[in-house]
C-alpha cells in the first residue's frame, strides 16, 4: 500500500490541530485526551510541534504515560528541552524506560551535567552502562548515533542453533534485517542476513554463510559520512567498532533518516543564519533574540557597501543614470556568485570536492560566469544606450556586470573552502560573505569606471 501523499498529511494535521484546539477552547480535556489516545507517538510530536508553547504545555500534560517516551523522541531538540524543562528526575527517568540507548543519550545530551548525572545514578546498572557507552562519543559521529541493542552470534555456531537462540527473544531489535557475527573477544567478523539464515539448510554453520564483504563504521566516524555510507550501499543497518574493532553496537535507517533530515534543515535555516532546531511557535523574545546577532551583522556588511558608494558621491551627483543602474550590478553578481556558492556547498557536503577536482570546478566555474557575463552585460548595455541614450553609460555598466559576475563565481567557489578551513560552517557564513564580496566589487567596479571616465 502507498503512503499518503504529504499533502494529505498535512491536511491531516492541520484538522487534528484544529480539533484539539477547539476541544480545548470549549474546557473538554477529557475529550482531547482521548483524541490523543488515537494518534501514533509520531502525529502527536508534530501536533506538539505545531502548537503555540502555552497550549503545548496543556496537551503534554494529557498524553499517555506510556507513551511519552516514544513522544519525547520524536520531538525536535528545542521543543523536547522545553518540555524536559518542566521535568523532575524521576519524571525522566521513568519516561526513558523502554527506549533506546541513543535515543537516552539524544535526550540527555540537552542536560546540565548535573541533571544526567542524577538521571544516570536513578537508572539500573545495565542500562547506566548501556547509555554511558554511547555518551562517551559525540553525538555527531558514529557512537554517539548508534544503538547498543544488538543481536550477535559466533561463527561456529550452526544456523538451527542460532534460530533457537532467536526464539527464545520475546522480539528481536526494531530494523534487524542481519545478526552480527563475531569471534570470542566481540571482535567483528561479518553479517549472518536474517534471509540467508531461513533459507539455508540448518546445519550449516554460521562460517560457511557469513557476509564478509560490509565493513564496520568506526565509532568515530562523523554522521554525515555515515548517511552517505547508508545512501551508496542502500543499509537498513550497519555495525559499528570500536579502535579494536570490537562490536559496539549498531546503526539502523531510521536513525539515518534523522541524520539526512537535519542536514537538509542546517542547510535551509543556515541561509538565514537560524538554527535548524527553530521553533516555529518559539517565544517572541526568545526568537528576537537570536535573529538579532545575523541581523545586527548583515547591517555591518550593509554599511560598508554603503561606505563604498559614499566615496563615489560627487561622481553620482553629476550623472543621476548611475544611481539608477547601480543596483543591477550588484544584484546580478549576488545571484550569479549564490549559484556556484550553492553547487560547492552541496558537493561538500556530498563528499563530491576536493583538492584534486577543486581547479576544474573553478575553472569550470570562471568559464561558466564568463559566458553568462559577456550575454547580459551586452542585454544590459543595450538596455542602459536606449533608456538613457548614453552609450559611455552602457559600456561602463558592461564593463562593471562582466567584473563582478566572474568576481562572483571566484567568490563563490573559493569562500565555502577557506571557510571550511577556518572550521567556520560555509552553510552558515557564506552567504553573507558572498553578498559582501559582490556588493563592494560590484559598486567599486561600476563607480570607479564611472568616476574614472567623468572625472
Amino acid at each position: 500500500m502507498s503512503s499518503p501523499p504529504q499533502a494529505e498529511i498535512k491536511f491531516r494535521t492541520q484538522n487534528q490541530l484544529s480539533e484539539l484546539f477547539a476541544a480545548l477552547d470549549s474546557g473538554t480535556g477529557q475529550e482531547v485526551r482521548r483524541m490523543l489516545k488515537t494518534l501514533t507517538p509520531q502525529s502527536i510530536a508534530q501536533l506538539l510541534e505545531s502548537s503555540p508553547p502555552r497550549i503545548r504545555q496543556v496537551l503534554w500534560n494529557l498524553i499517555d504515560r506510556d507513551v511519552e517516551g516514544e513522544v519525547l523522541q520524536e520531538l525536535t531538540d528545542e521543543v523536547r528541552s522545553q518540555i524536559l524543562d518542566t521535568m523532575d528526575t524521576e519524571e525522566m527517568v521513568e519516561i526513558m524506560e523502554g527506549l533506546d540507548a541513543d535515543d537516552i543519550a539524544d535526550i540527555l545530551q540537552q542536560l546540565p551535567e548535573r541533571v544526567v548525572s542524577e538521571v544516570l545514578s536513578a537508572m539500573t546498572e545495565t542500562d547506566r552502562l548501556r547509555v554511558e557507552s554511547v555518551l562517551a562519543y559525540d553525538e555527531n559521529t558514529a557512537g554517539g548515533l548508534m544503538d547498543t541493542n544488538t543481536i550477535s552470534v559466533r561463527p561456529n555456531l550452526s544456523l538451527d542453533v542460532v534460530l533457537r537462540y532467536l526464539r527464545r527473544h520475546e522480539q528481536l531489535p526494531e530494523s534487524t534485517d542481519s545478526l552480527f557475527v563475531v569471534n570470542r573477544k566481540g571482535q567483528y567478523i561479518g553479517l549472518l542476513p536474517l534471509s540467508k539464515l531461513l533459507t539455508t539448510d540448518p546445519a550449516v554453520t554460521v562460517r560457511e554463510v557469513v557476509n564478509t564483504d560490509v565493513e564496520p563504521i568506526p565509532a568515530d566516524m562523523r554522521d554525515t559520512e555515515v548517511a552517505r555510507l547508508f545512501e551508496k550501499y542502500d543499509w537498513i543497518t550497519a555495525p559499528v567498532v570500536d579502535e579494536d574493532n570490537r562490536l559496539l553496537g549498531r546503526i539502523t535507517i531510521d536513525d539515518i533518516v534523522d541524520v539526512i533530515r537535519e542536514g537538509a534543515d542546517h542547510s535551509l535555516m543556515s541561509l538565514a543564519g537560524l538554527d535548524e532546531e527553530e521553533d516555529t511557535f518559539a517565544p517572541v523574545r526568545r526568537t528576537a533574540r537570536r535573529r538579532a546577532l545575523w541581523l545586527g551583522i548583515n547591517l555591518l556588511t550593509a554599511l560598508l557597501a554603503s561606505w563604498v558608494i559614499s566615496l563615489f558621491q560627487n561622481t553620482l551627483d553629476k550623472v543621476v543614470a548611475l544611481a539608477v543602474l547601480m543596483p543591477i550590478v550588484a544584484s546580478m553578481g549576488g545571484v550569479a556568485g549564490s549559484q556556484t556558492l550553492t553547487v560547492v556547498i552541496r558537493g561538500m557536503a556530498l563528499g563530491q570536492i576536493g583538492k584534486s577536482n577543486l581547479s576544474w570546478l573553478l575553472s569550470r566555474e570562471l568559464a561558466s560566469a564568463a559566458l553568462n557575463a559577456l550575454l547580459w552585460a551586452l542585454v544590459m548595455g543595450v538596455i542602459a544606450a536606449l533608456w538613457f541614450s548614453d552609450v559611455t553609460i552602457a559600456i561602463i555598466i558592461v564593463a562593471a556586470m562582466v567584473i563582478n559576475l566572474i568576481t562572483a563565481a571566484l567568490a563563490g567557489a573559493i569562500l565555502p573552502v577557506a571557510l571550511r578551513a577556518m572550521r567556520i560552517d560555509p552553510a552558515l557564513a557564506g552567504g553573507v560573505a558572498l553578498t559582501t564580496v559582490t556588493d563592494v566589487v560590484g559598486f567599486m567596479s561600476f563607480l570607479g569606471l564611472a568616476t574614472w571616465h567623468f572625472g
